[in-house]
């Protein structure tokens, strides 16, 4: 393992010029590193360019830059020195199956150290040294290791491909610009190469940029997913407390009616007994007062008799009687009205407090449902599949595709009477309700109608608040071939025209959005409301006549993927 570690230090604190560990080492501006007398005997060649490159990634540079020894990599490298770096073991140095092997060798191939892009050919150390030596070979291209270099070699001539053919974007020897590209426009690899490069860095500048304002966007996301748990949790925090306090404070005020009607009872039971203890007193009195008269009534002497019955037969009147009011056995359910009105009233206002707080959550939800559908992919998450509703159809509309197309004619259908039949507009619904978030689309021809709705009842058909738009209850997005009106309780807002409108309706937030589809989805109008009742896709159809001639309208739901 230790001379794996030296044989690895080796390599990378190598000159790739005199393939020996680095003496005096400097390091250019490209990054690569070699002998300073290496590198300067390399420029030294070079003159009659009168430019300087790099032996290795041929980076070129002017003036020709000062050399000045790297003290770190010479610690380095004396570091390596003092472990004992030696020549790598035989084995190290042949190609195995994953290596790139020297195709100058012979018998058994040694490692390729570069691969040479101008012969091509890659190279061990041995065989790579006339490539730093020989002038015409300096010129080379060298890079790292490849097994590809046959993929630069033209197939049909054999030649290297140093030409870029702009014309069919491909890569050619100069021999192809001679027949099957000829005329073609054409550069070489090096010069395409180089504009290409420019293009690579602003698409990546444009790509770091984009990754730049995606980070904001997550960052200022998860600011908003913080902000969001924060009020939630404090509003379920503030919603506690206060309903904690309202329960106390109706606890509170039922053990308070329960002792008012405990003391009553006491007072009222006290009063009753008291009657009662003297009724019981009465009674004694009175049975007493009966025995003597029953002893009276038996005697034999008449004098006796006549001398007591005077005093035993007076009675006096009795005192209580005329104070006892015996009540019906209602005495404490007028308590029990008044606190059933009173929870009555509770439930009113609860009832009406839990619509308002929908209402409220309702809006924020819709502020998120209007930022978040954006395209049309998302839209379709929300598709229905809808169909008409033959039993609204007027007899003057025919509907066909499986109920999805409907036709204004001129003779009438034969659909037999219905209560939801439409009779005096040519107007109707789908048999789908909707409910939750919805998208649909509509594809027309003439002069249509594109409505949401609820179930119109026979008064409103039979006033003229029957046409979709015209009541509370619809809304109704009238297109022609000039432009888009929409109606709402018989008030219009203009808006431009298209042969595709988009509906989206999410119920539960109260939102309600017109678009025209093309390629990108252009919102025409947006409605914010709150929905009560289930609501219908809605179809109305008017005759139009182009030249003096009359046309038929129709209308057809959109099947969506």
């Amino acid at each position: 393992m230790e001379q794996r570690v030296v044989q690895l230090d080796q390599d990378n604190f190598s000159c790739s010029i005199c393939l020996e560990l680095l003496k005096d080492p400097v390091t250019i501006p490209c990054g690569h590193s070699y002998c300073i007398s290496c590198i300067k005997g390399y420029w030294d060649g070079e003159n009659q360019r009168s430019i300087c490159s790099c032996p290795q990634c041929r980076t070129e540079f002017i003036p020709r830059p000062v050399l000045e020894k790297s003290v770190m990599l010479a610690d380095l490298v004396k570091g390596l020195k003092r472990k004992g770096c030696k020549p790598a073991p035989a084995d190290h140095c042949y190609a195995g199956p994953e290596d790139v092997a020297c195709d100058v060798c012979t018998g058994r191939k040694m490692k390729a150290v570069k691969s040479c892009l101008s012969c091509p050919a890659s190279y061990c150390r041995d065989h790579l040294k006339p490539h730093y030596d020989a002038p015409p070979l300096k010129k080379h291209k060298l890079t790292n290791p490849s097994k590809s270099l046959e993929e630069n070699i033209c197939s049909r001539h054999d030649e290297v491909m140093k030409i870029f053919c702009r014309t069919d974007q491909q890569c050619i020897c100069y021999l192809c610009t001679m027949d099957e590209h000829k005329d073609h426009e054409t550069v070489s690899a090096a010069a395409e190469r180089t504009e290409k490069q420019k293009e690579l860095q602003e698409r990546r500048q444009q790509i770091q940029q984009r990754i730049q304002d995606q980070e904001k966007d997550v960052k200022q996301l998860q600011q908003e997913v913080e902000a969001i748990n924060g009020s939630a949790d404090k509003a379920v925090e503030n919603n506690e407390k206060i309903f904690t306090d309202l329960i106390r404070q109706i606890q509170k005020r039922s053990s308070d009616v329960k002792q008012q009607i405990r003391s009553q009872q006491e007072t009222e039971v006290s009063r009753v007994k008291e009657l009662q203890k003297k009724l019981e007193q009465e009674i004694t009195e009175l049975k007493r007062k009966d025995a003597e008269l029953e002893k009276l009534s038996i005697t034999e002497d008449h004098n006796q008799f006549l001398q007591n019955y005077p005093s035993l037969s007076a009675l006096s009147e009795s005192t209580h009687s005329s104070s006892i009011n015996i009540r019906p056995l209602r005495y404490f359910e007028d308590v029990t009205a008044a606190v059933s009105e009173l929870r009555e009233k509770l439930e009113d206002i609860l009832r009406d407090t839990e619509t308002n707080i929908s209402v409220r959550v309702s809006k924020r939800e819709a502020l998120q449902s209007g930022t978040e559908l954006k395209t049309r992919d998302r839209f379709l998450k929300y598709s229905r599949q809808l169909t008409f509703d033959p039993n609204t159809a007027h007899r003057k509309l025919l509907l066909s595709e499986g109920n999805r197309k409907v036709m204004l004619m001129e003779q009438q259908q034969s659909y037999p009477d219905h209560p939801d039949r439409f009779t005096d507009q040519y107007q109707v619904l789908s048999r789908e309700s909707l409910t939750g978030r919805c998208y649909w689309e509509v594809e027309w021809r003439g002069v249509v109608c594109v409505a949401v709705s609820a179930k119109i009842s026979n008064y409103i058909k039979r006033s003229n608040r029957n046409f979709f738009g015209f009541n509370d209850k619809s809304w109704s997005l009238r297109c022609d071939i000039n432009s888009n009106l929409l109606y709402h309780k018989g008030i219009q807002t203009p808006a431009p025209g298209s042969s595709r409108i988009g509906v989206y309706l999410d119920h539960r937030a109260g939102i309600l959005c017109f678009y025209s589809v093309s390629e990108t989805m252009t919102l025409l109008h947006r409605v914010q409301t709150s929905f009560t009742q289930p609501l219908y896709a809605g179809i109305q159809l008017r005759s139009y006549s182009i030249n003096g001639s009359q046309n038929r309208s129709f209308a057809k739901f959109v099947k969506l993927k």
